[in-house]
């Protein structure tokens, strides 16, 4: 069996040229995508990407796919299962982190919308952090038992940068304000379908 290409990486300037070609896949959390995103991008978190299939092969079938996240990593994760399924799509080199870098337009929802948030590496750092110095101060106050909850963490963060994965990131991804409303979803799967 061989193994799907590896998809085509667009360095901003190339996507920024073609933009308007592309049907744009934002992976990033609903929380994430909020807090900005690029022109015209649907938001599909990665955990949904299978559930919309349907809509992401219409949309392939109208033109070229451009899936993003924050910084490349879920984006050539959601271009690989896609290429498994027989999907073609390229991705942007750095990610949103790169477009914004550049002074590129972010799109992002009126200041009423509530949904807007931290991005995923925000979270993971500040709980990462937090879970630390709990560790240190509990097992300097309480018990010194309590500084393995510091060394886990740690262990945590050494192994999520060997592997490239991040099981916190998988964990704070499933909490409520970075999993989007049925309806959100619905929409963007139905936006995919119109394009």
């Amino acid at each position: 069996m061989t193994s799907p290409p590896a998809p085509v990486v667009l360095a901003t300037g190339q996507a920024g040229a073609r933009l308007h070609e592309f049907t744009v896949i934002d992976v990033r959390t609903p929380g994430e995508y909020a807090s900005g995103h690029l022109p015209g991008a649907v938001n599909i978190p990665l955990d949904h990407l299978r559930r919309a299939l349907p809509e992401i092969r219409h949309a392939a079938g109208r033109g070229d796919l451009l899936v993003v996240c924050a910084s490349g990593a879920r984006s050539a994760k959601a271009c690989s299962l896609l290429a498994d399924e027989g999907v073609t799509a390229a991705t942007l080199a750095g990610g949103t982190g790169a477009w914004a870098s550049e002074g590129r337009d972010l799109r992002r929802p009126a200041a009423c919308d509530t949904r807007a948030g931290w991005s995923m590496e925000r979270q993971v750092r500040f709980t990462a952090g937090t879970l630390v110095l709990l560790g240190l101060v509990l097992g300097l106050l309480v018990h010194p038992a309590f500084q393995l909850l510091a060394a886990g963490i740690a262990a945590g963060l050494v192994f999520s940068a060997l592997t490239d994965t991040c099981g916190m990131a998988v964990v704070l991804g499933r909490l409520p304000h970075n999993r989007p409303r049925a309806a959100d979803l619905d929409a963007a799967l139905a936006a995919l379908r119109g394009r």
